[in-house]
């Protein structure tokens, strides 16, 4: 299961104006995930907003008076209705004079149009201004965080998984930005709604209006009753589908093993049982959660009998009018509508000011040690490398490397050789500065690395590492992405000089040909030497070789030691090797053990000293004879 699977949270449960939410519970009993810290995280989610405060109180106001023309129409009908009722009733009875008054009806007719067509403008104009409002706030957001994992460590991404980090900088914003668009304008309209259909249904009747209120506890405590029954099978329903999409995942993408071994059927079992377990808790869960919308239609049901007895009756005893009793039928109808969108939306808004916190929990992570305020340039380097009692660690109680001396001149082959886990790597890194040292230097031609631009110390090196790494794109893209600017005629060289050329024009489309996503249309070796060929384009002072044969056949890396042999002309270079007979022409071998340089020397100097790399030498020969 890939961490990106592993890692990315539930999308946030949507407005469902249909059902009640509660503190904790989503829309439909779904699970609400929390801030730690809601204050202090809407405090700075509110900063970004800030710049924007009266585009936000314009939106406010629109949002205020289109709600307000909305909840006077009603009251206009039902005296609409009244003049027709009064004037007709009238008329029945053959009162002198009785007549319907059609220029009063016209008059707040047109008083109705002028309002819903104010009240739509203005409903335009506050979800104009919020996109623009909230495209604004994410783009920055994503600014932020796109700028902030250009100047975290290395060790950032080794202790997270990816998916984690991308989850950050997608859904989690994306969540923001839906929440801000739609659910913002909505709560605000939301509670003017409430509390202007409280107050037009207490013009009309008090007594009506309480008996309106008492069912709202009857729909409160239905809801949370399903609400609490629902909760255990929607976290299930969550669990399972998370187990299902990694199952999923992992059978697509080691389809090829699954095949080899025979395990189709195995795997087939296995997603039939977690489908069905998936069947059993989702049809639980929404059938449950399903019985809040009838069970709320019926209590609002109750509710309508209740105001249209009473209302009835009080219409007999010329307590009420009755254009009154209709327009307070239909506030009634729109009471719990509010209600609802307020439960959900408060729900909603737990779960950004969540989405919130993850992202600011990403951008107060520890950034690289600043640079220099005077950075020391690198002019016509050499290659001089010398590491001067070097420590370093990942953990503080766990030291990995102390006290390394090394001294590489310039345009030596140096070879790191050692048992996984020895330090190879890790010299890779501390060269690059991905890591900083606990103590000692390392300096490039006399100057400390520390005392360089980062961008600049990275410039001088150029890396053909075992993992090749090619983008979505041409292959004459891919060999000139090592120099920007580079010409056809220094890319086409490139690759000659890298032995790539050739298999590149047997290609249908040459350097035209596109590379899928995994660039899984080349094989291994060719991938490898467009990635030497980006390389030598690059033209590096020093050259890091980490491993770059170790998954390819003898004639492919044989190909790709020509290659690289081409590369290495002249410059420093550092190769990483298991395959111990790639590098006996090398100036200087370095045997590593547990961070520590235990030997140091020429093939034949080593081989003499019949230690630890004769060792490992003459076990890999061994091996290949037996």
């Amino acid at each position: 299961m890939s961490n990106q699977s592993r890692n990315q949270r539930p999308s946030s449960p949507g407005v469902n104006p249909g059902h009640f939410g509660r503190g904790g519970m989503g829309a439909m009993g779904m699970p609400v995930q929390k801030a730690k810290d809601f204050k202090g995280t809407l405090r700075r989610l509110s900063g970004y907003m800030k710049p924007y405060k009266f585009s936000i109180t314009s939106v406010f106001i629109a949002a205020v008076l289109s709600t307000v023309f909305s909840i006077i129409s009603p009251k206009l009908m039902g005296n609409a209705t009244t003049m027709l009722y009064e004037g007709s009733m009238a008329k029945l009875k053959g009162i002198p004079g009785a007549k319907i008054d059609f220029d009063a009806l016209l008059h707040i007719v047109l008083i109705l149009a002028a309002l819903y067509v104010i009240s739509s403008i203005l409903t335009f104009i506050q979800q104009r201004i919020m996109v623009g409002v909230t495209q604004q706030i994410v783009f920055h957001l994503r600014k932020d965080i796109s700028e902030k994992l250009t100047r975290v460590p290395l060790s950032f991404f080794d202790a997270r998984s990816h998916g984690d980090t991308m989850s950050r900088a997608t859904n989690d914003v994306d969540t923001i930005s839906s929440t801000m668009q739609q659910s913002l304008t909505q709560l605000i309209t939301s509670i003017v709604t409430l509390v202007g259909i409280i107050i037009m249904m207490l013009t009309i009747s008090p007594l009506l209006t309480l008996v309106t209120i008492i069912t709202l506890p009857l729909s409160i405590m239905g809801t949370k009753l399903i609400a609490s029954k629902s909760q255990k099978f929607f976290i299930g329903q969550q669990r399972t589908l998370g187990e299902l999409n990694g199952h999923v995942e992992e059978m697509y993408t080691g389809h090829t093993i699954v095949k080899a071994f025979g395990r189709e059927q195995q795997s087939i079992e296995k997603f039939n049982e977690i489908n069905d377990r998936l069947y059993h808790s989702g049809w639980k869960a929404q059938f449950i959660s399903g019985m809040i919308f009838p069970l709320m239609s019926f209590i609002g049901n109750i509710g309508y009998v209740l105001v249209s007895v009473i209302g009835g009756v009080m219409v007999t005893h010329n307590a009420i009018k009755i254009g009154d009793i209709l327009a307070f039928i239909q506030y009634s109808g729109q009471f719990g509508m509010p209600i609802t969108q307020v439960a959900n939306i408060a729900n909603v808004i737990q779960s950004t000011i969540a989405a919130a916190e993850r992202i600011f929990e990403l951008l107060d992570e520890p950034e690289e040690v600043p640079e220099e305020p005077h950075a020391k340039p690198a002019a016509m380097v050499r290659g001089h490398v010398r590491f001067d009692h070097v420590a370093f660690s990942y953990k503080p109680d766990a030291p990995l490397i102390e006290d390394m001396n090394i001294d590489v001149k310039p345009g030596q082959t140096v070879a790191i050789v050692g048992p996984t886990g020895a330090g190879k790597t890790t010299i890779v890194n501390l060269l690059m500065r991905f890591y900083e040292l606990n103590g000692g230097t390392i300096s490039i031609d006399g100057i400390d690395s520390r005392l360089m631009a980062r961008s600049q110390l990275r410039g001088l090196f150029g890396m053909v590492l075992q993992d090749t790494w090619l983008f979505n794109g041409t292959i004459r893209d891919n060999i000139a992405y090592g120099r920007a600017g580079a010409t056809e005629d220094e890319i086409v060289n490139a690759a000659r000089a890298a032995y790539a050329d050739h298999f590149i024009r047997t290609l249908p489309d040459g350097y035209n040909t596109i590379l899928n996503e995994e660039a899984s249309n080349l094989s291994h070796g060719q991938k490898q030497l467009l990635t030497i060929a980006r390389a030598i384009l690059a033209d590096p002072a020093i050259l890091i070789l980490d491993e770059a044969t170790s998954s390819v056949d003898t004639r492919t890396e044989v190909s790709i030691q020509r290659a690289m042999n081409h590369l290495m002309e002249n410059r420093t270079s550092f190769v990483i090797a298991h395959r111990l007979s790639t590098i006996r022409e090398a100036d200087l071998i370095l045997v590593m053990n547990h961070g520590s340089v235990i030997e140091q020397g020429t093939h034949e100097q080593l081989l003499e000293q019949r230690g630890f790399y004769a060792d490992l030498y003459n076990s890999q020969f061994a091996t290949k004879a037996v």
